[in-house]
């Protein structure tokens, strides 16, 4: 065991441990989630330090020697080592205090052992005074969070493309299957299977340029304002150099605010972000709702597609397959609409000049991307794939029904055209069998009119269709 001390006094710290008595209070003071900080979160929280501890011995403001260990401490942790030292709770008081501190002890711990000392000898590297020079929680945690949020998000906006790919290719290979289209879940009229895929395709296409533009909001960041954006405590040659180098380790295109103050205070660009994330998974979730209901049965209810058996449906009805993983879309999105709920609230409650509540913000705005990413995946591969039409089933529906009547209407009338629809909910027979049994209609002429390729396309049915 190792002695710490802070402000409030001491405590022992396990010689295994990287992180310290900061990190320690944190866990004993937030048992709340039981979720450490994102993976991604860490990463980023890495690279900050890393850009800062480059631009502060480029300065001159950090001993060469200690910036290259607090780099190369960085490095690490970006690849993925020292993961479990990251211990305190997603969902913290301080606005993200606890998750800078955890990151500059284990990254402080760490550099000493690289330059041959003992975890703890904060003589050789500091927390503080080193890991955290011309830094403060408030520019380092919300800089951070944009990253990881942008890190996130482009594999979501991915899949989303992917999805819109796979709903494209139902709707080719669904294209000549003629069904009943319904409003408000009746009968209405004729329709393409594939068409319905294809205005799927369509809300999705929408949903992936939306994420993948307002990736850009997320690319302004604060690094350099120190505590409220004003950078007291942090050099100008700091000020302009750490974003160049932030950007050259992240990849990414980030600018440095014009405004720090702003990105310091306001946390709107995450309620955008959350919001079109929430656009889309309403949209998924109506794909999802209208899934079940068109494999509803299979044959005591609609019946018209055939979604992938991934597993029993039930422990007492044998035979029995649920639609499961719309179920666990629909759910997503759910989820998806609490949380960006909890991110608009938390966004609107800062006072003054900082939000104290970005540690919830970004605990949800992580976790509707990665429900996203993985719930994405398992929609495209284990349903809309395997998906397959009972083409039968939909030609029997199109002929039992009355929605035919309303390719006639152009041709007999609106009048007429009940009377048939009467006729056949009275009578159980088909449209084209009381056109022909009453002679309303010739056979060959009806033929024309009830071609599926005329029906669910614009123009009249059975008339030729007149050019520009």
């Amino acid at each position: 065991m190792r002695v710490e001390h802070d402000l409030l006094g001491e405590k022992k710290i396990e010689d295994t441990c990287y992180y310290g008595i900061h990190t320690q209070r944190a866990v004993e003071n937030f048992p709340i989630a039981n979720r450490p900080i994102h993976p991604e979160l860490v990463k980023a929280l890495a690279a900050v330090k890393k850009a800062a501890a480059i631009t502060n011995g480029a300065i001159g403001i950090l001993d060469k020697k200690i910036a290259e260990a607090i780099s190369h401490a960085c490095d690490e942790i970006m690849e993925g080592a020292l993961a479990d030292q990251f211990v305190v709770d997603a969902l913290q008081g301080g606005a993200g205090t606890s998750a800078n501190m955890n990151v500059n002890e284990v990254v402080a711990n760490r550099a000493i052992e690289i330059l041959g000392g003992k975890k703890g000898n904060y003589d050789m590297v500091h927390p503080l005074d080193h890991v955290n020079l011309s830094q403060s929680t408030n520019d380092v945690f919300p800089t951070a969070v944009r990253i990881a949020a942008i890190g996130l998000l482009t594999p979501v906006s991915e899949k989303f493309a992917g999805l819109q790919t796979a709903l494209q290719e139902k709707e080719e290979e669904f294209s000549c299957v003629l069904k009943v289209g319904r409003t408000q879940l009746q009968d209405a009229v004729p329709v393409m299977l594939g068409q319905e895929f294809g205005a799927w395709a369509q809300a999705i296409s929408r949903d992936r340029w939306r994420l993948y533009k307002v990736e850009e909001r997320l690319r302004q960041v604060n690094i350099g304002g120190t505590a409220v954006g004003t950078g007291l405590n942090a050099e100008k040659k700091y000020v302009f150099m750490v974003i160049e180098k932030l950007r050259e380790l992240t990849g990414l295109g980030l600018a440095r605010s014009e405004y720090m103050m702003d990105p310091t205070q306001n946390n709107d660009v995450f309620v955008e972000v959350s919001g079109l994330l929430k656009t889309a998974a309403v949209n998924l979730s109506k794909i999802a709702s209208d899934l079940r209901l068109l494999s509803s049965g299979p044959r005591a209810g609609i019946g018209e597609i055939n979604l992938p058996p991934v597993q029993a449906g039930s422990s007492i009805m044998p035979g029995k397959v649920n639609p499961v993983i719309p179920e666990a879309i629909n759910q997503i999105a759910f989820q998806i609409m609490g949380n960006d709920l909890t991110i608009a609230l938390a966004s609107q409650s800062g006072q003054l000049e900082l939000n104290a509540f970005l540690p919830v913000i970004a605990h949800n705005l992580f976790e509707i991307l990665d429900l996203l990413n993985r719930g994405l995946e398992i929609f495209i591969d284990r349903c809309i794939k395997g998906i397959t039409a009972d083409v039968k089933r939909c030609g029997q529906l199109v002929e039992n029904s009355f929605v035919l009547v309303t390719s006639l209407v152009s041709h007999i009338g609106y009048e007429k055209a009940s009377e048939v629809a009467k006729k056949c909910i009275a009578t159980g027979l088909s449209v084209r069998e009381i056109l022909i049994a009453e002679n309303i209609i010739p056979e060959q002429e009806l033929n024309l009119i009830l071609n599926p390729l005329e029906m669910t396309k614009p123009g009249i049915p059975g008339k030729p269709r007149r050019s520009k």
